[in-house]
């Protein structure tokens, strides 16, 4: 086995995978509740039975962390309860991308919603796409929506997780990168996280000029994390 090749992809997936995120603060950069992030993550019990939980982590069941790749895992049950799509559904559906894909992870750029169906984007090709839970019924038509538009990926592992989420799109300053400032919502190219702008601007009586002035920062990039914090439920 060839350690020396394969040691990115290791340090790239023990990044992507961390306990890096507490229940508060994926309920903050999600806006799920609380109960229902802890209930995602790590299941429970009701009288009669188990609920196991939506996502499938690399650490421990009962922690009360998420990695990144758990913040995305449910960023994309989020989307598609948005979408109309049932807690149940979902379950089976990505259930059976998982056996597709080869990775518990379904954070991955293989993803779209189109009517009433959640549709696979198959490895190893951009053209192949099934519909979840059709019996492997091709994909045609037209897509609706793309729900990873605000995620970058990575090339490093095999499976091309997502690495970096763009919580204002792509156009934004605002970057959450689990390889910068321990996964803090920071911002982009920068590395300053938006929290600590947010309580100097709170701390200087809400002026921008001096926050300005002790990160090196522009006006619109202090404004942005000022409203992205602001934005965020408590």
């Amino acid at each position: 086995m060839d350690t020396k090749s394969n040691k990115p992809k290791i340090e790239m997936y023990r990044t992507l995978s961390a306990p890096t995120y507490s229940i508060s603060e994926v309920h903050r950069l999600i806006g799920i509740s609380r109960g229902r992030v802890s209930r995602w993550l790590r299941g429970y019990k009701y009288e009669g039975g188990v609920q196991d939980p939506v996502t499938v982590r690399s650490i421990l069941p009962e922690s009360t962390y998420a990695s990144f790749l758990d913040l995305i895992d449910l960023l994309f049950v989020k989307k598609f309860i948005e979408r109309g799509f049932s807690l149940q559904f979902i379950r089976k559906a990505l259930d059976e991308a998982r056996e597709h894909l080869g990775t518990p992870h379904f954070a991955r750029n293989k993803f779209f919603t189109s009517s009433h169906k959640i549709i696979l984007e198959l490895p190893r090709s951009s053209k192949n796409m099934i519909a979840l839970l059709s019996g492997g019924q091709m994909a045609l038509g037209e897509i609706v929506e793309q729900i990873f538009d605000k995620l970058d990926f990575e090339d490093v592992t095999e499976f091309g997780f997502a690495s970096r989420w763009y919580p204002q799109g792509r156009e934004g300053f605002i970057i959450i990168d689990p390889q910068v400032s321990f996964g803090r919502p920071t911002i982009r190219g920068r590395g300053v996280a938006t929290e600590n702008i947010l309580d100097l601007y709170l701390g200087e009586g809400k002026k921008i000029e001096p926050v300005k002035k002790w990160f090196h920062l522009s006006r619109p990039e202090v404004q942005a994390a000022i409203r992205f914090e602001s934005s965020l439920i408590t």
